[in-house]
Order: structure tokens, then C-alpha cells, then sequence
């Protein structure tokens, strides 16, 4: 039953092996009586200039098992260490209801991946449909067609496709769940190609170069173990029976069909209204709006490490910012996705569209660091429908693309620019694959999220000098931060209220917000159903 010591402190220039020196010291014992030590979290403390260090979270097993490590621990006390708990071993129980056609898994990204990871765990041999094409072909549509030639491809794209919108969206893995899933998440990953860092940093991160690569040996795996992923497979139709799902129709070809785990993202907005037109249950739930906001990289050093900055051993700086109160009525203006060394990348996926988001290779090495800078807009008000929400992103999306003479170029202004209400002028420098082209931001955006992001970046300047500074770039929209809608599901057996063997999970169907969110909660609905039905022979 090992020991975890909490906030051993390195310098920036000490070597990991001092570990053992300070972990001794801590409980009192010679460094001979370790028998073995692991880091388990490490995060960097830049609170105070001058004095930036690392802080380690290291779990210590000693030669003399229990006896010895309950006398370390009192030497240390309770504020510096703890006595671990073994975790039991996760497990699923089958269940006893026959299971007559294989599980479907509408899309591959990160909550239909890892609901089929579980499901071949388990002996089930998942059919995942994915509309896009594989990493390989996507990567050469992405790069080639889109960027190079300007032509988009509404099948194959930075959302659609092998990995979904996570394969090109940085691979950040931090969040705020504290399930303990997420470790499951983290160490598949691991197993998969991911550096070893992502288990101990407590913001860890992969990079869009090396998710492609994670993406096809997932993919492999699954069918190694009896899975199928069939590509260029779009969900076009349900058929829906006295509240129970019976059929599916892909490719113009219909199918009866056994338990179908949505996971389709947040942008398959023609997936939505087609379940929303079948009497699949909606709901409107808040989402995000605003604008992605690009610095220099090395503005956001100074901001964070001071006269540190140069320190080579320090990582790009990131941020989290909040402008209280923004927004008017205690409505706030909060930075997410932040990606230090980081592009902007368009995520339409359809024609006349443009969106933004943010991505980080491995070693972020850009110039540039962006962050999307948004406020929530709450469901009332937006009237219409259930998917009200989705049709308000595609309007201001649209309202971009035709501001810029339908060049998808993105967008842009001076945030110092936008702060005093005029538009932008002179050399335009972005990471945005298509360049930008000066806009008033104000007009693209609805009108109280305008005035509120406005005020955030003079809130924010005023905070952190340069930030909405003549320097600082600010692209719109940035519309796909959270999905706008929610498919109501029973709480135990996961299924939609109203249609039975139907699984809607992830982000698109309102129950996650990023790779891990979405993993944990595709995991969870393979759960419930491996609960529910018979394993496979």
C-alpha cells in the first residue's frame, strides 16, 4: 500500500533523480529504504517571478511494506502525504437480454472510439460507421485540396473523419472530470502511441502530429479483436417503432439494426435535425460564442514567466483568463481551448462556412499562441425550436464567410481595433491556413456578444498589457466551443428518453466537452450496454 507525497518542489534546472534525495528528507527514512517511486502528477508553479519551479506528486513504495510506510507517514505528516488505497480492478457485468444484431457506433471520434475500445474489450464486435474517410486520405483532403487548392470536401475535412474534430484539435487531454475513467483514457492513449507524459502532467497534451498516428492503431486494434470501421458511412436515416430504434439507413441502403451508439460530434448538424424531424427527444441547452484571439507566443512568455521568460527549459506559456461581469448582468467573458505555440484552423463543415478553432502540434513551436475568447448564451430567447441554437451558429458562420468575398480567409481585426470600434488596416500576419482579411468583428458576431467581447479584451488589457493591444489578433467566429443542444437520456440504462436502443453520447449529443469528456462518456455508454445485453460467445 504505497505512499503519495504531495508538492515536491524542483527547480528549472534540477534533474528528475533529485527526486529521491527530497523524497527521503520528507519521510525521514535513507533514500536506501525506497524501494521504488513514480511520479504521478507534475504541474509547473509560475505564481511568483523569480521563482518559477516544478511541483511532483510521487507515489513511494519502501523495503519494509506497510509497517515502515505508516512510521514514514507520521514523520511527514498528513498535509505532506497520504496512504494509498488499492483501486479495484474496473469491471463490467454482462447482462442477460439477447443481443440479436452487432452494436453500431455512429462515428469515430473520441466517444465512439473508445465506446468500441470497451465494447471489443468485452467480445462485442462493433460495426463503426464513419462518414469520413481514413487518416491517411483525410489528411491528404485536408492538406492538398482544402489548403492548397481551396477546395472543400464536405465528407472528408478537420471535423469529419478517422478521430473526428479531436485527430486536428491539439490533443489537449485536461479536464475538469474527476472520473476516475479518465485514467482508463489516459493510459490507452499511452498504449497507443501517446508520450508517457500525458499520465503525469497535470495539463497534458498530445499534438495534432501525433493524434493521426494514435487514431490508426486504435482503429487496428478494434479489428484485430473483431470489430469493423467502415468509412464513407453516413447515418442518413432511423426507422423508430413504438418508441423502440429497428432500423438505420446508410449509404441509401437500409438495415435492421440491434443497439446504435450515437457519437457523431457536434457539427454533424444534418445528423441532428434528421433524429430531431424522426421524434428523437431535444433539448436546448447553453453554449458558447465568441471569437478566437491570437498573440505572440512570446507576449504570453513575459505575461506568465516574467523575467524568466527566456529560460529554455520552460515550456510555451499558456493562460486562462476570465473578464468578469462582461457580458452585463454578471454574464462573464472566459478564455477555453487556449494552445500556446499553437494555428487557428477553419472547422466548417459545409460549404459557405466558417468557423475556428484552435490546434498545437507536440512540441508547440508556432509563434503564435491563440485561445477562443467567448460567453455562454443561455437557451431562452433564441426562440424556435429545440435546435434554435444550431441554427444560429450556422448563421453567423455564414455571415463570415460572406464577409470575406466566399475566400474562406478569416476574418479579422486589431483587438485594439475592436476595442474602439473601427476597422483594421495595414500587414495582416496570422497562423490561419488562408490568411485573414481585416473585418469589423462587431458585425459578425450577435449583438450582445459584440459589445461583451469588446469589453472583455479592454477588461483584460487593462489586466495583462498587450492583451487587446495592436499586437493581439482577434478572428471570428468561434461557434463550436460546446454543442447548443442536449438528447435527454434515461440515467441508468444510457438509452434516449423516448427511443429505446438508441445511445447518444459525446459532445454532439450535449454530454461532453473535449477528447477525455467525450471518451469517458462514449465508455460509459459501452458500459451500459455490455451491462444490458449478453457477451458474445
Amino acid at each position: 500500500m504505497p505512499i503519495l507525497v504531495r508538492n515536491i518542489r524542483l527547480n528549472l534546472d534540477e534533474p528528475e533523480i533529485v527526486l529521491l534525495d527530497r523524497l527521503a528528507r520528507r519521510l525521514r527514512v535513507p533514500a536506501e529504504a525506497i524501494r521504488t517511486y513514480s511520479s504521478v502528477r507534475r504541474s509547473l508553479d509560475a505564481r511568483r517571478a523569480g521563482e518559477i519551479h516544478w511541483i511532483y506528486h510521487v507515489e513511494v513504495a519502501l523495503n519494509g511494506g506497510l509497517a515502515d510506510e505508516k512510521i514514514a507517514l507520521g514523520r511527514a505528516g498528513v498535509k505532506n502525504a497520504v496512504l494509498l488505497a488499492m483501486r479495484p480492478v474496473e469491471a463490467v457485468t454482462p447482462g442477460d437480454e439477447p443481443l440479436e444484431e452487432q452494436p453500431v457506433v455512429v462515428g469515430f471520434g473520441p466517444a465512439g472510439m473508445f465506446a468500441a475500445l470497451r465494447l471489443v474489450e468485452y467480445g462485442h464486435r462493433p460495426i463503426v460507421l464513419e462518414r469520413g474517410v481514413d487518416v491517411r486520405r483525410r489528411h491528404k483532403d485536408i492538406l492538398q485540396t482544402f489548403y492548397r487548392d481551396h477546395v472543400f470536401n464536405p465528407q472528408s475535412n478537420l471535423l469529419y473523419g478517422e478521430g473526428g474534430a479531436g485527430t486536428y484539435s491539439d490533443g489537449k487531454l485536461y479536464t475538469r472530470t474527476s472520473d476516475p475513467l479518465k485514467d482508463t483514457v489516459l493510459h490507452w492513449l499511452y498504449r497507443f502511441g501517446a508520450d508517457p507524459s500525458i499520465l503525469v502532467d497535470a495539463r497534458p497534451h498530445i499534438g495534432s502530429d501525433r493524434l493521426p498516428t494514435i487514431c490508426r492503431r486504435i482503429r487496428e486494434h478494434i479489428i484485430e479483436r473483431g470489430g469493423e470501421v467502415r468509412f464513407e458511412s453516413q447515418l442518413q436515416d432511423v426507422r423508430i417503432e413504438e418508441g423502440v430504434l429497428t432500423g438505420i439507413r446508410i449509404n441509401d441502403a437500409w438495415r435492421k439494426t440491434g443497439p446504435v451508439l450515437l457519437a457523431t460530434g457536434h457539427s454533424a448538424r444534418d445528423t441532428m435535425r434528421m433524429l430531431y424531424e424522426r421524434g428523437v427527444g431535444f433539448e436546448p441547452r447553453p453554449f458558447q460564442i465568441g471569437v478566437r484571439i491570437e498573440h505572440p507566443q512570446e507576449l504570453v512568455n513575459r505575461w506568465q514567466y516574467s523575467s524568466d521568460c527566456d529560460h529554455p527549459k520552460l515550456p510555451p506559456a499558456e493562460y486562462h483568463v476570465v473578464a468578469k461581469g462582461a457580458g452585463g448582468n454578471q454574464k462573464d467573458c472566459y478564455s477555453f481551448c487556449m494552445c500556446p505555440g499553437g494555428v487557428i484552423l477553419p472547422t466548417n463543415e459545409d460549404h459557405g462556412l466558417i468557423a475556428t478553432n484552435g490546434a498545437s502540434r507536440s512540441k508547440r513551436g508556432s509563434k503564435f499562441a491563440n485561445s477562443g475568447l467567448v460567453m455562454t448564451i443561455p437557451p431562452q430567447g433564441l426562440g424556435g425550436d429545440a435546435l434554435a441554437g444550431l441554427v444560429m451558429q450556422r448563421k453567423w458562420e455564414a455571415k463570415a464567410y460572406e464577409a470575406t468575398g466566399g475566400t474562406y480567409r478569416v476574418p479579422a481585426q486589431r483587438a485594439s481595433d475592436m476595442i474602439l470600434g473601427k476597422k483594421s488596416d495595414g500587414r495582416l500576419e496570422t497562423s490561419y491556413p488562408f490568411g485573414g482579411e481585416w473585418c469589423d468583428i462587431r458585425e459578425l458576431l450577435p449583438p450582445e456578444c459584440a459589445v461583451a467581447i469588446a469589453k472583455a479584451l479592454d477588461i483584460l488589457q487593462k489586466k495583462m498589457p498587450g492583451f487587446g493591444g495592436g499586437d493581439a489578433i482577434v478572428t471570428a467566429p468561434e461557434t463550436r466551443a460546446s454543442s447548443p443542444v442536449r438528447i435527454p437520456r434515461d440515467p441508468d440504462r444510457r438509452t434516449a428518453l423516448n427511443v429505446d436502443q438508441l445511445y447518444p453520447c459525446g459532445e454532439g449529443a450535449g454530454y461532453a466537452g473535449g477528447i477525455v469528456s467525450a471518451a469517458v462518456d462514449g465508455i460509459k455508454s459501452a458500459n451500459a450496454l455490455i451491462q444490458r445485453y449478453r457477451q458474445p460467445r
